[in-house]
């Protein structure tokens, strides 16, 4: 079966003032339709530069990226993004906020159709009752529903999520990872998410990608043993510790600071 993202032997250096800079070296990955892939690896990897890719926002020096069947080769309507930072702009309503991506892409829906899914989304993320807020008037963690719900707003079949919940606190995360098991049992998407923290990977994905250090292979690939929708006491059971030592591991060696065996170039769980 044809994955839905297909990224084969990917080739990448950003030109700087000193030379070429190396960042992607030979990275593959895949993602079937559905799935959700969590990718990590040490900062500065190009794990940011990997949804650029993705999304056609830049351009492999060699190798190719699918979605879909098709190579992309420029910016895709068909995906969604969300970053840490949230950006909502304060001189719109937070439905409006949501909406600014349909006054962009191509949509077959009318403006009391647009605001209608707005308010669904919102309410699915717990936002009901805040659609005429500034982006000021909401917490931290309710900027982030916000930003999901505009990331969704054009029922992207790709949902790109770079460190969305870096910058929120421990329990704020924590329900804003439950609240993402509930977006994507209702509003079906393929994902990849860009984290450094592992747990959040474990819990989230159905899929751990770890990236070496630069210039980034894939050095390590864990399947989760449940996929889907999971209760946050999973994250404290004798098989998740187990996980997250081998993702710690692999970490470390990416860092270089501890040694590879050869059996773990690429393995599962």
């Amino acid at each position: 079966m044809q994955p839905l993202i297909d990224i084969k032997n990917v080739h990448l250096s950003y030109d700087t003032a000193s030379g070429k800079l190396p960042v992607l070296d030979g990275f593959d990955m895949s993602v079937p339709e559905g799935g959700f892939v969590a990718v990590v690896g040490p900062s500065g990897c190009g794990k940011s530069t990997l949804t650029r890719l993705i999304a056609g926002l830049m351009k492999p020096d060699s190798g190719e990226v699918w979605l879909d069947g098709q190579q992309v080769t420029s910016p895709r309507a068909t995906v969604g993004m969300a970053f840490q930072n949230p950006v909502l702009l304060e001189w719109r309503s937070i439905l409006k906020n949501i909406t600014l991506p349909l006054e962009i892409v191509p949509t077959k829906l009318n403006k009391a159709q647009q605001e209608e899914r707005a308010r669904y989304l919102l309410s699915l993320v717990g936002l009901e009752g805040f659609e005429q807020k500034r982006p000021s008037e909401l917490s931290g963690g309710m900027r982030q529903r916000a930003s999901l719900c505009r990331a969704l707003i054009h029922q992207p079949d790709v949902l790109i999520l770079d460190e969305p919940f870096g910058a929120l606190d421990a329990f704020t995360r924590e329900d804003l990872w439950q609240i993402m098991h509930d977006v994507k049992a209702r509003e079906p998407f393929t994902g990849v998410m860009i984290t450094h923290d592992l747990r959040e990977s474990i819990y989230l994905a159905d899929q751990v990608v770890v990236m070496s250090g630069r210039p980034a292979t894939t050095q390590f690939v864990m399947d989760m043993p449940v996929t889907g929708a999971r209760s946050i006491e999973t994250l404290y059971t004798p098989e998740a510790a187990d996980m997250l030592k081998v993702l710690r591991h692999q970490i470390e060696v990416a860092q270089g600071r501890a040694p590879s065996a050869a059996s773990n170039t690429t393995g599962g769980h």
